[in-house]
């Protein structure tokens, strides 16, 4: 009998580049792909003067443009216009997720054609991509989404009140450029919320009915690394080894995720960032607590002699600090990390009980929910909403 956490298929990133200070090499990555670059950006901070001349440096002429918030269809279409209008031969994308996934996915429009809500998943058709984007690098500036090695794009669609994503193998950035260094001026809230997404990414992967023997290696080392960095980086954000480990714990997540799914967390992230303008991080990091509780206490029910129990047990080791921790210390380490952050109930941004239907409709229909290791009940998924408030 075949064993199927020893069957996978990994796909990621051509070039992963890690380490502190080397976003000074941006310019040397970016002229291998040619001499033209689209470069999408967060608001300028104290690292961009670095990026730009490391830019110049290599004769890249280059147009920067400003992306701020989710990244939401029309304007990621705007932006497919003017490259296809100013042909650009690569793109460089600086900040978290939703930079990343901007840039990812204007890459792939820009050159695949027809409508692109062919191409998207839930309210499109979900059609394979036919022609290879334009090449990425992905320079992460926080420690959370593992954008930078994943296959797909999040994009908002405020009039269907979701967020959908784009996916295809052909995503994946050419370059994934991580820099911790570049993290260091974060603040607090948002090495909170960013950190706690980064910790489901690679907790959802560990315990999902997709896990593989190789990912779980991805996961153990980021579990570990943001189990001891995520309070160290959030009280003392100047701390470059507390950064070091929540940037790589966070590439483990991505690389993880990317080739074993996610769960609950994400499936629920998918209507409730959609419908409420909550960040992404932030709705993880209340859902994971909760949802590891539900979850744990549907599989003692329904399936006792689930393997994904005996994980739940490893993973509670990890967290603790002790091998012999069960399941339920795990959960509590969890919801004792969401109070030392400050992690914000739901109802701090604007759902609403009457809500809970909708959300729930929506969590069933999200891709995530399907990796889950058990497939919850509408009582158990209103549980979550309910404890989560």
């Amino acid at each position: 009998m075949v064993n199927e956490r020893f069957v996978f298929d990994f796909q990621t990133a051509q070039r992963i580049l890690f380490g502190s200070g080397s976003a000074e090499r941006l310019g040397a990555l970016a002229s291998e792909l040619g001499r033209r670059a689209l470069w999408i950006s967060i608001s300028p901070r104290r690292f961009h003067q670095t990026l730009e001349q490391s830019l110049s440096d290599a004769a890249i002429s280059f147009r920067r443009v400003i992306f701020q918030g989710e990244p939401i269809l029309s304007r990621i279409l705007e932006l497919v216009e003017q490259v296809k209008e100013e042909r650009p031969e690569v793109i460089v994308a600086t900040g978290g997720g939703s930079v990343i996934d901007c840039a990812k996915a204007v890459a792939a429009l820009a050159v695949n054609p027809g409508d692109p809500l062919d191409y998207l998943e839930v309210v499109g058709n979900g059609k394979p991509l036919s022609v290879n984007p334009l090449p990425v690098i992905a320079v992460p500036t926080t420690a959370g989404t593992g954008s930078e090695v994943t296959r797909n794009a999040v994009i908002s669609l405020p009039e269907y009140k979701v967020k959908v994503s784009l996916r295809s193998p052909k995503m994946l950035p050419f370059i994934a450029l991580i820099d911790p260094s570049l993290t260091l001026d974060l603040p607090p809230a948002v090495t909170a919320s960013t950190g706690m997404d980064a910790l489901t990414q690679v907790i959802e992967p560990y315990v999902s009915n997709r896990a593989n023997a190789f990912t779980d290696i991805f996961c153990e080392g980021g579990i570990r690394k943001i189990a001891r960095s995520l309070r160290t980086a959030f009280y003392e954000g100047h701390n470059l080894l507390a950064r070091e480990e929540m940037a790589f714990g966070s590439l483990m997540g991505g690389l993880a995720l990317a080739n074993a799914g996610l769960g609950a967390v994400h499936g629920f992230a998918a209507p409730l960032g959609g419908m409420f303008e909550a960040p992404h991080g932030a709705i993880c990091a209340r859902l994971l607590p909760v949802v590891c509780r539900v979850n744990l206490q549907a599989l003692q029910e329904r399936n006792p002699n689930h393997p994904a129990l005996g994980r739940f047990q490893t993973l509670a080791g990890w967290l603790v600090g002790h091998p012999e921790a069960d399941v339920w210390q795990g959960v509590e380490w969890l919801e004792e990390l969401c109070k030392d952050l400050g992690i914000p109930p739901l109802r701090d941004y604007g759902v609403q009980k009457r809500d809970f239907a909708s959300i729930i409709e929506g969590a069933k229909r999200a891709s995530s929910m399907k990796a889950n290791p058990i497939e919850l009940t509408d009582d158990e998924l209103f549980q979550i909403l309910e404890k989560a408030y």
